[in-house]
């Protein structure tokens, strides 16, 4: 039978819960945690999924009630589990920890882009990359990601001001797969274009551009390797990303509707634009 290292808490200000400290300023926690080198899974769901991608975890966080039904899932990491009253763990994270348990995860250090192209697909590389320029909203991050992950996308790429995936809301939003689905950041961007075209890469905008095709015209013919690069939900790409871009794309709407949220942008662009399952 496995044994838990359950250590029982009464301080909030308890040092060994450093990790766990203001978990809602979101400025904090996105320098914090990446500097620290780690990052917040919440829920058992979410936890399970770190794990099965190989990350290690710091230490666990929960109520009592809720060690049986985990133990199975902790008992052979050896990381401390952490057991504190629901009132305390609402002191300590700044919220109710209603979702079974957190865990303090190590932060696994990002792949190269051209590795991570090259090695996509079991070796066989890339066919389907997503890029996500300066997206801030770490909802629209975690949902971005799941509908990559749903949709066939190989790799998804963040520019150097997007918000942290790994940051507790999207990891949460995405359910998980931003732990299923190969990420990593390109930089400098947007020179960093060039990366995709060494690899053979057509690279679209999506944009609303005077000189932009349909979705449906790049469904009709498609490149064998196709790059989509979606911007900020306010402003949209910049005009110097779009300068380095292949091509420009726009989603075909209709009702007054010019723009989609990001993250069903994204959605729409990758089902239409993924590669048969029988050629995968």
């Amino acid at each position: 039978m496995t044994t838990l290292d359950v250590v029982r808490i009464d301080d909030p200000a308890d040092e060994r819960l450093a990790d766990y400290n203001n978990l809602t300023d979101v400025v904090l926690r996105s320098k914090h945690e990446p500097a620290k080198g780690l990052y917040i899974a919440e829920s058992s769901t979410v936890i399970r999924r770190a794990l099965a991608a190989g990350h290690r975890p710091r230490s666990f966080l929960m109520a009592p009630k809720w060690l049986d039904s985990m133990s199975d899932l902790i008992g052979e990491t050896g990381a401390p589990v952490y057991v504190a009253e629901e009132p305390l763990l609402k002191e300590i994270t700044g919220f109710n920890l209603h979702r079974g348990a957190m865990a303090a995860m190590h932060r696994p250090p990002l792949p190269g882009v051209h590795e991570l192209l090259a090695g996509a697909r079991g070796g066989a590389g890339a066919r389907r990359v997503v890029i996500f320029e300066d997206i801030v909203d770490h909802t629209n991050v975690g949902a971005g990601m799941r509908a990559c992950a749903a949709l066939g996308v190989d790799v998804v790429l963040f520019t150097p001001s997007c918000a942290d995936p790994l940051y507790r809301r999207a990891v949460r939003v995405s359910m998980g797969t931003v732990f299923q689905i190969p990420w990593t950041r390109i930089d400098p961007w947007p020179s960093g274009i060039q990366a995709l075209h060494e690899h053979g890469f057509k690279v679209a905008a999506l944009a609303l551009e005077d000189d932009s095709v349909s979705l449906d015209d790049l469904v009709a013919d498609p490149p064998e390797k196709l790059a989509l690069v979606l911007g900020t939900e306010g402003d949209g790409l910049k005009a110097r990303t779009i300068a380095e871009c292949d091509m420009t794309v726009r989603i075909p709407m209709s009702g007054g509707v010019d723009s989609l949220n990001v993250a069903s942008a994204v959605a729409v662009a990758a089902w239409a634009t993924r590669v048969p399952a029988g050629d995968r």
